[in-house]
């Protein structure tokens, strides 16, 4: 009895963290097995209906890793969100320069490396989508030499990906004045996120400043571009310090509400706080792939900006969308009995006080809390 106690403990902690899979899918196109290593996050169930942004990594085998420690650290705490991540293995004997191997001629894949493009799009993220839960949104990475090789999939007339993270990117001939026209030419959202730093290696840095320059002259709001120049790092180091900036610039829009947000904006409007609680999610679903109930927090941010600018109607709408994202637990009717007490409505308010103390609690929203408010009212 002991030993199967055990056991379950330690599935149940093994679910709790997230799960790291190497294996070797069989590609047509390359004529062999590649290693992939494949991540998914804690509580991850492929019979659930949820669905995970993928980031595809290029150079898999030394950037899997900082990848993986800071989505798990960061959607512990529902700053970013769940992620799958699947890193391609190029470090056996020369395959990484196999993988990226261009015509000096024309700048573009060649050989191999013609073979490898395909095999991302044709045979890697093809795999992941059937095997795994994917969302609508796509990232890839690389560094070097990988960074300058996944700007190819821009090329297309419409990319696979939706996201790319370029570390001290080796650029293949002509993509200097290829890329930016490319990217000026975009219809679809990208985000796009590029770094150097002042101790990279010289003739790679001189490109990408030259890079940066005709990039940030691009003029197009389809275009989400983001460019750091680290201090005090080099071509390797720089990757620590990117990993974190290129995420939380491309999931930009998933960060719960903000200090700076509430008091800049939230607090600033007369009215259209539920409106803009709705938009925000609506976003984050539609740019983002990710559905996701509304964070408790973000609903007491509205709360207070509806109170605080005395525009008492709306709680009767953010009640709504309180028993929408969580059924039969007290929030909603905590919204709408706080909607009749501000109204004035006393005796209607203490009945859906009292009513909701049959509801399940849910964060702070619990049965002692709702039963407060009503006797807080002082009527009979």
């Amino acid at each position: 009895m002991k030993y199967k106690l055990l056991l379950l403990l330690l599935l149940a902690s093994s679910l709790a963290f997230p799960q790291k899979l190497t294996e070797e899918l069989e590609s047509r196109l390359l004529g062999s097995k590649r290693k992939i290593t494949i991540v998914t996050p804690s509580g991850y169930n492929e019979k659930d209906k949820k669905k995970y942004p993928l980031l595809v990594l290029l150079d898999g085998q030394y950037l899997t890793d900082p990848f993986a420690g800071t989505l798990s650290y960061t959607s512990y705490w529902d700053d970013l969100p769940q992620v799958i991540i699947v890193g391609i293995e190029q470090q056996e004997g020369e395959k990484r320069d196999e993988d990226c191997d261009t015509y000096e001629s024309t700048g573009l894949p060649q050989g191999t490396g013609d073979l490898f493009y395909r095999f991302i799009g044709e045979e890697l993220v093809p795999y992941m989508e059937k095997e795994y839960n994917i969302a609508p949104l796509k990232i890839i990475a690389g560094h070097g030499l990988t960074a300058g090789f996944i700007n190819f999939f821009l090329y297309k007339e419409k990319p696979l990906f939706n996201a790319y993270v370029s570390f001290s990117p080796q650029l293949p001939n002509f993509m200097e004045t290829r890329l930016p026209k490319t990217l000026s030419e975009i219809k679809k959202p990208v985000y796009y996120y590029m770094a150097t730093a002042d101790d990279d290696v010289k003739p790679i840095r001189e490109k990408i400043i030259t890079l940066n320059d005709s990039i940030k002259a691009v003029d197009n709001k389809a275009l989400n571009y983001k460019f750091d120049d680290f201090k005090d790092a080099s071509h390797y180091s720089l990757v620590t310090y990117g990993i974190p900036s290129a995420l939380y610039h491309i999931f930009s829009q998933y960060k719960p509400i903000t200090l700076a947000e509430f008091e800049q904006k939230l607090v600033t409007m007369p009215e259209g706080h539920v409106e803009y609680l709705e938009n925000k999610y609506d976003a984050i679903k539609e740019n983002l792939g990710v559905d996701i109930p509304v964070r408790l927090n973000d609903f007491r941010a509205i709360e207070a900006a509806i109170i605080k600018n005395g525009n008492f109607d709306e709680l009767k709408d953010l009640s709504s969308i309180a028993k929408k994202s969580y059924p039969k637990t007290i929030i909603g009717e905590y919204y709408e009995g706080l909607y009749y007490e501000k109204k004035g409505k006393l005796n209607k308010a203490k009945k859906v006080y009292l009513n909701a103390y049959a509801y399940n609690d849910i964060g702070d929203y619990t049965k002692d809390f709702i039963l407060q408010k009503a006797e807080s009212l002082n009527i009979d």
